[in-house]
Order: C-alpha cells, then structure tokens, then sequence
C-alpha cells in the first residue's frame, strides 16, 4: 500500500511550506527568488502559529516542507511533530538529498509520510550539469539511506532538454531504488531560470509541445509499468479538451518566509500573490492579484501562463497555435501495473 503525500487532482488540498529559502545547491532552474521570497529562515515558534491556521482553515491537508533546502533548518523536526499534532493528513520532506542535521535520525516513518528526493538525470554526467557537481551520488546514497530506515520515498524529474533523453530509462533506477511516486515536473521559467536563461541561452531548455507529447506520457507509462506510480502535467491541451484552474476546484497554498501565500505556483516571480500573512494573520491582498485572473476564460487555456510565460506557444507571426496551455497543478496519475 502506497503511503499518503501531495495530490494534484481536483478537489485536493495541500499547503507547501518554505521553511526558508536558502539552499546549498544552486541547480540552474531553480524557482526561488529572494527578491520576492525574502531570505529570512522562519522561526519554529512562527511556523507553528502558520500551521496552525492552515490546519483550521483547510483540515486534512496534505503538508510539503520545502525550501531551499529545508533540512538545513534545524528545527525541522519539531515542525514535523508540530503538524502531526494539527492533523495534517500527510507529510512529505522535499530535498536534494544532503538530509543536513542528521534527519533521519531525528524524525521516523510514523512522523514523516514521504521523503521526496529531486534528480534531474538517469546518470551523474546529466544530472550534477544541472544540479551541481557530484549531487547524483548524495542523493542516490540518501535515498537508499532514507529507505534502509524504513522511510517511502518518492522522487521528482524536471524535464528539460536537458534530461529528455534520459527521462524513458528512469524506470529501472527508480525500481531498484524501491521509489513509490515519480512525479514529473514540466521546466517553468521562473526563479533562476527565468533569470538566466537556464543552462542555455534565451530558455532553450524548454521542451517544444510536440517533444513533449511525443515522448513524456510515453515514458510514464512505461516506467508505471515496472512498479511505479507516475504523476505527471499535461502541459499541453488540444482543441476539445477541457481546461480546469486548480484556483478554482482544488485548495493549494505556497507559503513563503516573508509571509506572502500564493495558489498557484507560475506567479511566483510577481508581486501579484491572493494571501499574505501579517504578522500571523492571514489576509486577502487587497489589490488586483492573481484570484481575480483565474476565473478568466482565455483561448490559451491557462491564462496565468499567458501573463507571466506569454512566448509558452510561441509559433509562426500571426499563426494560432494547436495547443493550450492545462493548468500545472492537475495531473495525470497512472498506477503502477
């Protein structure tokens, strides 16, 4: 039986947490912005309280712990124990792998649901291009170490040019590693890599729509057949098929150090976020911010991605384009078989 952690689906709640923003890596797509994150490590006493009001205003929440690097904080324990007394209906730890201040010494599966690793390659050479100089092997070597104390693990692969290649042979890596959930990410450009234009120059990380379809639900499925349950976006929807905002018909909260709560992630380089806290309340920004944009109805789908990622379906001038863009945070899930 697979454990409980994060669910993209409609309907779902889920509160992801930065406990702080700073990371000992520096992989080139990473998301966070200090300039708009803030830099501060959030207090225990602090993050307490902030549970403690996501807890009553959605219960049975699912709860991510992130950062940065969030083991880096060195009372992530206690905030472990402190949303296991709330009631969140899981907990997941995402990390590059480091594990800091000896973690898995500190918490037990009972605590934590999920370790959730992030690898970006099937091999070291592609891997630690994008994240950093020997990562693979860190993180190869704690997730077996999380799994040796009985943690269950899942894993994340952001899909960029980059990794395509290397994306359909996860599966035997992922079997061996006895990973549960291998959740696949599309590249956004924000953070570091909306800033720098990623490994290459002017975004060409990203990969096309029809590389994309071609190629991703192809590789999930056949690594759902050697065992592992795979979740992965859309990204790209055709002509008849529905499109759905998860601000809409799902409760998801991005909370960051300096207090502002954002629901949905492709906002997140702009001053544009539904929620901040004050102090320890949590309030509805009075300005013109991302809530009101979700209810729009555009004909490229989501029109979040068309304000902050407009060249997402760059074509020929004047060519309308095939595709529309689903909303990131409702994916598809198939079961291991």
């Amino acid at each position: 039986m697979s454990s409980a952690t994060v669910q993209f689906k409609q309907q779902a709640a889920n509160v992801f947490l930065h406990v702080l923003t700073r990371c000992n890596l520096h992989c080139r797509h990473c998301y966070i912005n200090p300039e708009q994150h803030g830099r501060k490590r959030l207090p225990l006493e602090r993050i307490e309280r902030w549970l403690a009001v996501f807890a009553s205003r959605s219960p049975g929440a699912n709860l991510v712990l992130l950062g940065g690097e969030p083991t880096l904080h060195p009372d992530l324990p206690r905030v472990v124990r402190c949303a296991r007394r709330l009631g969140f209906a899981s907990i997941t730890i995402d990390t590059n792998g480091y594990l800091f201040n000896d973690i898995l010494d500190q918490v037990t599966p009972a605590e934590v649901d999920v370790f959730s690793f992030s690898l970006d390659g099937a091999t070291a050479a592609t891997n630690d291009r994008i994240r950093g100089k020997g990562s693979y092997e860190v993180c190869i070597n704690g997730i077996r170490r999380a799994r040796a104390k009985g943690f269950r693990i899942s894993l994340i692969f952001t899909v960029s040019r980059a990794n395509l290649e290397e994306l359909p042979v996860m599966g035997p890596l992922l079997a061996e590693l006895d990973v549960e959930r291998f959740f696949i990410q599309v590249l956004g450009l924000r953070g570091r890599a909306a800033r720098s234009g990623g490994l290459d120059s002017l975004g060409a990380l990203r990969v096309s729509p029809e590389d994309w379809l071609e190629r991703v639900p192809a590789a999930a499925e056949a690594i759902a057949r050697q065992g592992v349950r795979v979740i992965y976006p859309k990204v790209f929807l055709g002509s008849e098929e529905k499109f759905e905002c998860a601000g809409l018909v799902a409760d998801n909260y991005f909370v960051f150090p300096n207090g502002r709560v954002y629901r949905c992630p492709l906002c997140e380089d702009y001053p544009v976020h539904s929620l901040e806290f004050q102090g320890d309340r949590l309030l509805e920004a009075p300005r013109l911010n991302e809530s009101d944009f979700f209810r729009l109805t555009i004909a490229e789908g989501c029109v979040m991605d068309a304000l902050v990622q407009p060249d997402h379906l760059a074509g020929d001038a004047g060519e309308a384009s095939e595709y529309r863009i689903a909303c990131c945070l409702l994916k598809e899930e198939i079961p291991p078989h």
